[in-house]
């Protein structure tokens, strides 16, 4: 069985990168810069379940991911998370957070519904944050 991308996962999301371990997706909500980092591995559920050598490999990927999203929005603080509870295939979100979002200081979780980003918004936003991973 090759990977494959959770239906869910690919419903709400653009791809805006690949890495060495992950590919790097774009939340479809305008509310807050929300990146998910998902291994490009078969049947992973749980971070323990890489190897270890993976394991190091997606820390680097979500530092980076910080990284990009810090010099593109200068975040109040960056949540990462790995939940996994309706979405079982491991994937981690790192989101930028400001004092002022709509969810502060609570999780993004069931802080309302997501406002999708206008197609034109959505594209220039992916762009600028996979020219980021591209420099």
């Amino acid at each position: 069985m090759a990977f494959a991308l959770h239906p869910t996962l690919a419903r709400d999301t653009v791809e805006v990168a690949r890495l060495a371990l992950c590919r790097v997706l774009l939340m479809n909500d305008r509310r807050f810069p929300w990146l998910i980092l998902v291994p490009e591995r078969e049947d992973l559920r749980e971070i323990h379940d890489l190897p270890p050598a993976e394991r190091s490999t997606l820390i680097e990927e979500i530092a980076h991911a910080g990284r990009v999203l810090v010099d593109l929005f200068q975040p109040d603080k960056l949540n990462t998370g790995a939940l996994g509870n309706l979405v079982p295939q491991l994937h981690l979100h790192v989101i930028a957070r400001f004092k002022a979002d709509a969810a502060w200081p609570g999780p993004v979780w069931g802080s309302g519904a997501a406002v999708v980003y206008a197609a034109s918004d959505l594209e220039e936003i992916r762009r600028r944050i996979a020219k980021a991973f591209a420099g």
